[in-house]
Formats: structure tokens, C-alpha cells, sequence
């Protein structure tokens, strides 16, 4: 399938398709909701996809790295080197690693802009030093680099058949959507990195800080004011998904599939929270393996019923090869 994926997005450089691959591999290991809906994507599209994913990974893993022996200051140095390794693969340079060619290389085919992967490093520093934040303002102002961006990465590889600044909004509130899912599936494994990522000021309302989560996640005993600030979190983030779903009928309508499929299986994760009580300060909520296989069925169905209209719609004499050059993003 990989071959398949470099081969319709033209990419024909040996190197380039390795980077390309490692990237896909990045994605299909650990983001496996992400990589689900990636399947339901045109194939020519999904590459640049797995780069935007795999660079980001590569990025986080560095902040994340649990080895006791390496220090924040050290990862920081690693940080910078990879900053410095994008900087000149995107000035036309060759990346030392294979994520910085691919995500370079899909930033020049689709012109996204360079500012956006600077503002993700940004954010991607601040975890090394930053553990809570006192306000959903603060949050949200290091979701705009760790999250937001990456829905604005995302749109020009998409393709849009609104001007693209009206969608980007929505792309954005849509990675904001999912990362704040992610913060809420993850509380008890950020508590073990030492991270809070729900808003101290949420939590003081129901008279809850890092002490008690921290005992909570320590001694496996629940708290109901825990509960209550977790369900208050659960519907903001909901709040975040409405503002987000207008923008998925923005999208070129072979690619709205796959969005909707992430659409659904991240609030999915929201569901299994709920379903489990809240108890994710002690365990992972997951989506059942039969949901995810009912989501990604409809998706195919939605793939299969854009490819009809796509025909349908098409004028005669002019050849599905032809056809599918006028689809790609729009620039």
C-alpha cells in the first residue's frame, strides 16, 4: 500500500520514499485512530499526510522521552537541532532526518506555510519546562502551536472548495478538538510525565488541583470532584467539536470521508470516557475495535458514494486521469 501511496502522489526520489515511508510507519504505530481515517483518504493524498504526522511525532517523542537519564536541557538540545535540520530543508536544503525531508518536500507541493511548523516548535519547547496552565486561555494559547496548526497544515494538502481562509478556522478548532480529547484520554499518563494539561481554573471549580489528581493517580481511590471536573472538561471539549464540524463540508468532497471517520472516532474516545465513568486518571479510555470498524465502514461507504458523484459529475469525454489532475488541493 505504501508503493501504492508514493507512487499516486509522484514521488519518485529513492530517499524522498524511504523518508516517506518511515513517516507512514510513524503514523500506522502509534496513530491508530489517525492512521484509520488516513486509509479512507484518496491514495494520492496520504503521503503528505503521514509527513505532517510523522514530523510532528518525531517532534513530541523528543519532548516526551522518558529515558531519567536525559534531561530537559538536553532534549532542548535535540529540539534545536531538528529546528535547525527543518530551517534548511525548507530554505531547499536536505534534511538530515528522514522526517524533515518528507515534511519539507510536502510543504513545497502544497505551499504550506513555514510559520506554522515554527509556532509547532514553539509549543513543542514549552513542554519541557511548562507543566499546568492556570487558565483554558493559557491552554489555548499553547494549542495554537501543538494543535491548531497542524488543521492548517493539513487544509492546503486537503483541498477546499471554499477560499481556504474561510475553512482554516474550523481546521483549526478541529486539531484543538482532538488534541483536547487527547488530554483527557491521557490524564493519567501526563500526571507520570509530570504534566497537567486541564485547565487549573476548571479544576478549582470543583475544588480540585494537582495534589489530588496526583493521589488519585497514586493510590487508585476516586474522588467525585474529580469526576465533576472531568464531565466539565468533556463538555467544553464538545463545544470545541461543534465549532469544528461546519468546516468538514468546506473540504474537497473526497477527503470529507476521512475527516468525518477522525471526526467520529475522536468523539468516540470522548464516549468511552464517558462509558467508563471518568476513571481515565487511572486507566486509558479506548474505542472498541467493533466501533472503530462500523466508523471506518461508513467511511468507505462515504468514499465509494463521492467517487459516484465525482463521475457523475464529470464532463463526458474527459478521462478519469484527467479528472483526478483537476482534484488536487487547492494552492
Amino acid at each position: 500500500m505504501a508503493r501504492r501511496e508514493l507512487d499516486a502522489a509522484h514521488i519518485t526520489d529513492p530517499g524522498l520514499r524511504a523518508a516517506y515511508t518511515l513517516c507512514r510507519r510513524l503514523n500506522a504505530r502509534h496513530g491508530k485512530t489517525y492512521f484509520l481515517a488516513t486509509r479512507l483518504l484518496p491514495l494520492e493524498r496520504r503521503a503528505c499526510v503521514h509527513a505532517l504526522y510523522g514530523f510532528a511525532r518525531w517532534a513530541d517523542d523528543i519532548v516526551d522521552d522518558l529515558d531519567r537519564h536525559r534531561t530537559p536541557e538536553e532534549r532542548d538540545r535535540k529540539l534545536r537541532v531538528l529546528e535547525s535540520d527543518l530551517a534548511h530543508g525548507l530554505r531547499g536544503g536536505e534534511g538530515a532526518e528522514p522526517v524533515v525531508r518528507a515534511v519539507a518536500d510536502t510543504a513545497e507541493r502544497h505551499g504550506i506555510e513555514h510559520s506554522l511548523f515554527a509556532d509547532f516548535l514553539v509549543s513543542m519547547r514549552s513542554d519541557l519546562h511548562v507543566t499546568d496552565y492556570p487558565t483554558y486561555a493559557d491552554l489555548r494559547a499553547y494549542m495554537h502551536g501543538s494543535a491548531a496548526v497542524i488543521g492548517l497544515q493539513m487544509l492546503p494538502v486537503l483541498g477546499t472548495v471554499v477560499p481556504r481562509e474561510e475553512a482554516a478556522p474550523h481546521a483549526a478548532d478541529l486539531g484543538v478538538a482532538f488534541q483536547l480529547t487527547n488530554f483527557l484520554r491521557d490524564v493519567g499518563e501526563d500526571l507520570d510525565r509530570g504534566r497537567v494539561y486541564l485547565p487549573a481554573d476548571l479544576l478549582a471549580a470543583h475544588g480540585v488541583d494537582r495534589p489530588l489528581l496526583e493521589w488519585s493517580r497514586r493510590t487508585g481511590r476516586r474522588d467525585p470532584r474529580i469526576r465533576a471536573a472531568l464531565v466539565a472538561a468533556e463538555a467544553m471539549t464538545r463545544e470545541v467539536y461543534r465549532a469544528a464540524e461546519p468546516g468538514i463540508a468546506m473540504l474537497d468532497p473526497r477527503v470529507r470521508p476521512c475527516i468525518r471517520a477522525a471526526f467520529t472516532l475522536y468523539g468516540g474516545i470522548l464516549d468511552a470516557i464517558a462509558e467508563q465513568d471518568y476513571t481515565v486518571v487511572h486507566r486509558r479510555a479506548v474505542v472498541s475495535r467493533g466501533r472503530r470498524a462500523l466508523t471506518a465502514a461508513a467511511g468507505v461507504a462515504g468514499v465509494v458514494a463521492a467517487q459516484r458523484r465525482a463521475r457523475a459529475a464529470r464532463p463526458a469525454g474527459r478521462t478519469s486521469g484527467a479528472a483526478s489532475r483537476t482534484k488536487g488541493p487547492v494552492q
